[in-house]
């Protein structure tokens, strides 16, 4: 079975720095993932022509079963306009579970016009991890997708923090998504292994791997990963065929 893990920027292409839904869906078509972990998702936001990504992105690649998880969720004249992350699957999803993260507090100046406010503390933006236990062919298998903080040090703390949250989840687990941490730190923090080394960004020529595919558990994958320029986003997305190995 193929996972991916996908930063898609709410769908917008640096090249012609629009937003184009229908390219958008042909690009998640393409990677032809079973399980997809998306990260930068919008939902009624007007900057993405009020859709919700995550559907468009679930029928783009079969799922028959999809989840959004909320981390920035604002009313306004148009509704509720959210952002976040999804978690979307081809097989059956037995469980879903969201694991909110720690926020840092850091110092910042606000802008005011062509003025800069007195420096205050700000929180972090809020980061969260949506799980699922997934019935796949090969058996049950734990994914979980989530998008770290880029503030030094903190991501390392909330992979840390989502680690321990996850250790009484069923295994073989894997963990998808947009650490902010480079090559082999998310392995060392957790002690998981790397399903995919491959640089992801910045997406015309990566020279750093920020996205991840961890697994602790019988998967192991059946070719080497790659990362996949969609067109779309400031990241590559990383493709990877796996296997989970029987037991015994």
């Amino acid at each position: 079975m193929r996972l991916a893990t996908f930063n898609i920027l709410h769908g917008r292409s640096t090249v012609d720095d629009l937003v184009d839904v229908d390219r958008f869906a042909r690009a998640v078509a393409d990677l032809g993932a079973d399980v997809l972990a998306l990260q930068e998702v919008d939902r009624n936001q007007r900057r993405s022509g009020h859709v919700d990504l995550a559907e468009v992105a679930a029928e783009a690649m079969g799922a028959v079963d999809h989840r959004f998880a909320a981390t920035i969720d604002r009313r306004g004249a148009g509704g509720r306009a959210q952002y976040g992350v999804a978690l979307l699957s081809r097989f059956p999803v037995h469980e879903w579970r969201v694991l909110p993260l720690p926020r840092r507090p850091w110092w910042r100046p606000l802008p005011r016009g062509n003025d800069v406010r007195r420096p205050r503390w700000r929180l972090d933006e809020p980061r969260t991890a949506l799980a699922a236990v997934v019935v796949t062919p090969q058996g049950p298998l734990t994914v979980v997708a989530t998008h770290l903080s880029f503030l030094d040090g903190w991501g390392e703390h909330q992979l840390d923090h989502l680690a321990a949250g996850l250790a009484d989840a069923p295994r073989p687990l894997v963990v998808l998504g947009d650490m902010n941490l480079r090559s082999e730190i998310p392995a060392a923090v957790t002690g998981w292994s790397p399903l995919v080394v491959a640089r992801s960004y910045p997406v015309a020529h990566p020279t750093l791997q920020i996205d991840h595919v961890l697994a602790d558990g019988s998967v192991r994958p059946t070719s080497p990963g790659r990362s996949v320029d969609t067109g779309l986003s400031d990241h590559r997305a990383l493709v990877v065929d796996v296997e989970i190995e029987p037991l015994g």
